[in-house]
C-alpha cells in the first residue's frame, strides 16, 4: 500500500524527522489561507501516487498567497500519468543548499533491510544506480540489532556529508529505521533530504510503501489507503479477503492457493491464452466468498471465459460449487465457464454444478485448453 507524500512525512515527523511546515487541502482558497499562515513563500505539491510530478507541472513554487491560490487552481484537477489531482500539499518553501537521498528497503538476496544514502539527492535512485552506482552507499541492518550508530556514521562519511551534520543525520536515519520497522513498511525514503541555507537538515519529500499483509496490525495506517486510485474490483476483493490483481487477458481465473493460481496462469499462457486476472480465494473459502469472487471476475468486460481450478483440501468442492451457483443467480451472464474440481467433496461439487450447464475438465491442461477454446468462440461470436 502506497502512502501519499503528506502521509509519509507526517509519519516521519512522529519519529523525530524534521519536515517543513505545511497543510493539505483540496480547495484553492484554503491553499491561499495556508500560504498566508506560512508567510507566503510556499511550494504547491500535487498529491498523486506516481513519480515525475515535477516534470508534469504538479509541483510549483509560489511567492505570494495569491500566486499560491492561482497555482492551486491550475494543479487541482490536472491529470498526471492518468491520475487526477484531488489534493495538494502546501509546504513552506526551503532555501536549499544541497540535496541528499536517504532510503531503506528489503534486500531479498541478503535477507536483511538495507539503508542507502547518496549525495545525488533529488534524482530518482534508479537513475543514480544506473548512471553512477558508486554514489550509492549501503549498510545492511540486522533486524535483531537494528540500525547501529556506527552504520549511520558510515553512511554520512560515505556521502561526504560535512561532519557538523553527522549527529542530525544519524538521528534522522534512526527515525527512518524506526518508522520503517514499526509501520511494517517495504520502503521508506526521503528524497531529497536537504541542507538548508540555515544549515539544518530537512526532509522536504517522503515516500512510504507498506506491506499489505501486515495492515491487520495497523488499522490506523490502513485507513490512509487512497481508494480513488485503486480499481473498484480490488477494493471489493479486499472486503472478502480475496487476493485479486487485474491483468489484460480474456480468461478469468478463480483458483485456491497462490502457487496453484500462478501455475494455472502459466498453463493458460503456454497454450496460447491470456489470463484476465490473478485471483486466489484462499483456503476454506465459503460459498459467499466464492460468489463475491465470481462477481468480481465477471465485472471485467474483457473476460470471455472463466476457468475454475479448485484443489479441495481445506476448501471444499461443494462449497465452491454453491458459491458459483449463488453468484450466477445474482449476475446473469452468457460467459462460458470451465470447472476443474479435485479433492475434498469434488464429486459433490460436480453434481451441484451439473445443473448449471458448465464445461467440466479432469486435468489442468484439459481445463486450460477448453477455457481458451470457449473464449475464442466468445470472441468470434
Amino acid at each position: 500500500m502506497k502512502l501519499h507524500e503528506y502521509q509519509s512525512k507526517q509519519i516521519f515527523s512522529n519519529y523525530g524527522i524534521p519536515i517543513p511546515s505545511g497543510g493539505v487541502t483540496s480547495n484553492a482558497a484554503e491553499a491561499k489561507q495556508i500560504a498566508e499562515e506560512l508567510g507566503g513563500h510556499v511550494v504547491i505539491k500535487s498529491q498523486v501516487l506516481v513519480g515525475g510530478r515535477g516534470k508534469a507541472g504538479g509541483i510549483r513554487l509560489a511567492k505570494s498567497p495569491q500566486e499560491a491560490e492561482d497555482l492551486a487552481t491550475q494543479i487541482l484537477g490536472m491529470e498526471i500519468k492518468g491520475l487526477s489531482v484531488r489534493r495538494i500539499l502546501v509546504d513552506e518553501a526551503a532555501n536549499i543548499e544541497s540535496e541528499i537521498y536517504l532510503g531503506i528497503t528489503n534486500d531479498r538476496a541478503k535477507r536483511k533491510p538495507v539503508m542507502m544514502a547518496s549525495s545525488e539527492g533529488g534524482v530518482e535512485i534508479e537513475q543514480v544506480a544506473r548512471d553512477t552506482p558508486d554514489k550509492i552507499i549501503k549498510v545492511y541492518i540486522d533486524p535483531l540489532l537494528g540500525l547501529r550508530d556506527y552504520q549511520a556514521r558510515d553512511l554520512a562519511a560515505g556521502i561526504d556529508l560535512p561532519r557538523e551534520h553527522w549527529r542530525s543525520f544519524a538521528q534522522i536515519a534512526l527515525g527512518l529505521w524506526q518508522a520503517y520497522l514499526n509501520c511494517d513498511a517495504t520502503l521508506a525514503e526521503i528524497n531529497p533530504l536537504v541542507i538548508t541555507s540555515g544549515n539544518r537538515l530537512l526532509a522536504v519529500d517522503g515516500k512510504m510503501v507498506l506491506d499489505d499483509n501486515a495492515l491487520f496490525r495497523h488499522p490506523d495506517l490502513a485507513e490512509m489507503r487512497d481508494l480513488d486510485i485503486e480499481p473498484a474490483a480490488e477494493t471489493e476483493a479486499r472486503k472478502f479477503s480475496l487476493s485479486y490483481i487485474k491483468l489484460d487477458g480474456h480468461i478469468g481465473c478463480m483458483v485456491n492457493g497462490d502457487g496453484l493460481a500462478m501455475a494455472t496462469m502459466d498453463i493458460i499462457k503456454l497454450h496460447g491464452g491470456k489470463p484476465a486476472n490473478f485471483l486466489d480465494i484462499g483456503g476454506g473459502a465459503s460459498s459467499e466468498k466464492v460468489a463475491a469472487a465470481l462477481r468480481i471476475i465477471l465485472s471485467d468486460p474483457n473476460v470471455k471465459a472463466v476457468l475454475f481450478n479448485i484443489f479441495g483440501g481445506i476448501t471444499r468442492g461443494d462449497e465452491v460449487a454453491r458459491g458459483i451457483l449463488a453468484a450466477l443467480q445474482e449476475v446473469r451472464t452468457d460467459v462460458p465457464m470451465v470447472t476443474r474440481l479435485v479433492g475434498t467433496n469434488a464429486e459433490e461439487g460436480k453434481q451441484i454444478l451439473s445443473q448449471a450447464n458448465m464445461i467440466t475438465a479432469d486435468t489442468l491442461v484439459d481445463a486450460a485448453q477448453k477455457a481458451i477454446h470457449a473464449a475464442q468462440g466468445g470472441l468470434s461470436g
